[in-house]
């Protein structure tokens, strides 16, 4: 299990303000950044994915690839791979969907649901969102 250090901690009180945050928190990734977005139902974790993608100069529609699995965004400044794993049983044969494949790519990846994974050592970043009073407590986190 791969150590992540924590690098920032920041309150949201709206969707506007959590989606200006994920955009300036996407110049800071770089080509084969993998982050991992932990968070219960409707917390924020696409609102987030939505951002890291208008920062890294995507234009079009983001929505969760919640029955897809993935959706690519390659009309980027960096190609985006967005997964969302929520359908997936724990411990599914992610090898079948290509995880690995998308994690070694040269670009971003968003991981919606990682918990579904067994290994955590392709991830380099994790937000994590709590809810509290009405604003999301956003945690980052990088591998150390």
């Amino acid at each position: 299990m791969a150590n992540f250090v924590k690098i920032e901690t920041v309150k949201t009180q709206s969707e506007a303000e959590t989606l200006a945050w994920a955009e300036s928190f996407a110049k800071k990734l770089s080509q084969g950044s993998v982050i991992a977005l932990y968070g219960t139902l409707g917390a924020g974790k696409t609102v987030i994915s939505r951002g890291i993608c208008k920062g890294l100069g995507f234009s079009g529609q983001v929505n969760s690839p919640t029955y897809t699995i993935v959706h690519e965004y390659p009309n980027a400044a960096i190609p985006i791979y967005h997964l969302d794993l929520y359908r997936l049983p724990p411990h599914a044969d992610l090898d079948e969907i290509g995880v690995d494949y998308y994690a070694s790519q040269k670009g971003i990846t968003l991981i919606e649901w990682p918990e579904r994974l067994d290994d955590e050592s392709i991830l380099t970043h994790k937000i994590e969102i709590q809810i509290e009073d009405e604003q999301r407590i956003i945690q980052c986190s990088v591998k150390n």
